[in-house]
């Protein structure tokens, strides 16, 4: 008898549709002019992580953006550290996203959300799962473990679904989605997401006098902010302008992870991920690396749980 049956919960698979459409959008905008000549380029890129190409136009035309493009001083000053002594940073996000932002291109299309928010995810973290900083912040979206569990992110000694991608995801947005709602910016929403929805409420009605603002009242209020929430939009505006554009920054080497494919099991309570792995036909490295929010080489003891498993992983005999 096997620890885990499959069917129960559907197959995760690679985006289709307007997702499909939408992160070609976020991650090689409206087609460039060299590129209009060599639509060959374009596909290549979209194959490597797992998208539809984004459609070719008669006209050049600057990338795409759902969010604000402003500029600042301090958006020039990230991009110039991108490309030099953070340049080994920023090639590592931007060839993680592959694996992961097809999943969060995914959620945000559901919830009509910029597509662009991809890039908060990316100078959160890094889009590593596992990042964990000075402030006990965990995961993607980098969840301390009090804002983690007011949306729904179980954490126990089993696991830290901070550390879960698709579970923080889904938090994560649904945060945002509060903020922006109660900030009408999505400035000020991200500030707010980095250093606390009152510090910025207070701010923006002693400056303003008002509950709501704009983009532009990120930048009336900056002096304002704590350091790293003044570098917060500026870093995320840096890493689109280069992930939008890579080659024009002098990014075009770029080696995109594969998108994250899957399928889902339902396990008993305390099954052994080695238990797991040999019914699956996969390695313990292979379940830990799709379940990063597990603690244990087991599952957690006091109910089943979903786990993921390779994808066409098949029940051993």
């Amino acid at each position: 008898m096997t620890n885990f049956s499959f069917g129960t919960v559907g197959r995760r698979v690679r985006l289709a549709g307007a997702a499909s459409l939408a992160l070609a959008a976020v991650l090689l905008g409206v087609v460039r002019g060299h590129q209009a000549s060599h639509p060959e380029t374009i596909a290549a890129v979209a194959a490597q992580i797992g998208i539809a190409a984004a459609p070719v136009l008669e006209t050049p035309a600057a990338p795409l953006w759902d969010l604000p493009n402003l500029d600042h001083q301090r958006v020039d000053y990230w991009v110039k550290r991108f490309q030099t002594d953070r340049r080994t940073d920023i090639v590592t996000y931007l060839e993680r996203m592959g694996r992961y932002a097809p999943l969060i291109s995914e959620a945000l299309a559901e919830r009509e959300m910029p597509q662009d928010l991809v890039y908060l995810a990316m100078i959160e973290s890094g889009f590593d799962p596992k990042a964990y900083s000075g402030a006990r912040a965990s995961g993607i979206w980098q969840f301390i473990s009090e804002t983690g569990q007011r949306y729904g992110l179980d954490i126990n000694k089993a696991v830290d679904e901070r550390n879960d991608p698709v579970k923080a995801t889904d938090a994560a947005l649904r945060y945002l989605g509060d903020l922006h709602e109660r900030f009408g910016s999505w400035y000020l929403a991200a500030a707010a997401y980095n250093t606390g929805e009152n510090r910025v409420a207070r701010i923006l009605r002693e400056e303003t006098g008002r509950k709501q603002g704009t983009d532009e009242d990120y930048y009336a209020i900056w002096n304002r902010l704590p350091k790293e929430t003044r570098d917060y939009v500026p870093l995320m505006v840096a890493a689109a302008r280069i992930g939008k554009d890579p080659e024009a920054y002098g990014f075009d080497a770029l080696e995109r992870h594969e998108p994250w494919t899957f399928e889902e099991v339902v396990a008993k309570p305390a099954t052994t991920l080695k238990s797991l792995a040999l019914q699956a036909g996969a390695t313990v490295k292979e379940l830990k690396d799709l379940n990063p929010h597990l603690k244990l080489e087991r599952t957690r003891n006091d109910e089943p749980m979903v786990v993921r498993v390779p994808a066409e992983a098949t029940v051993a005999d």
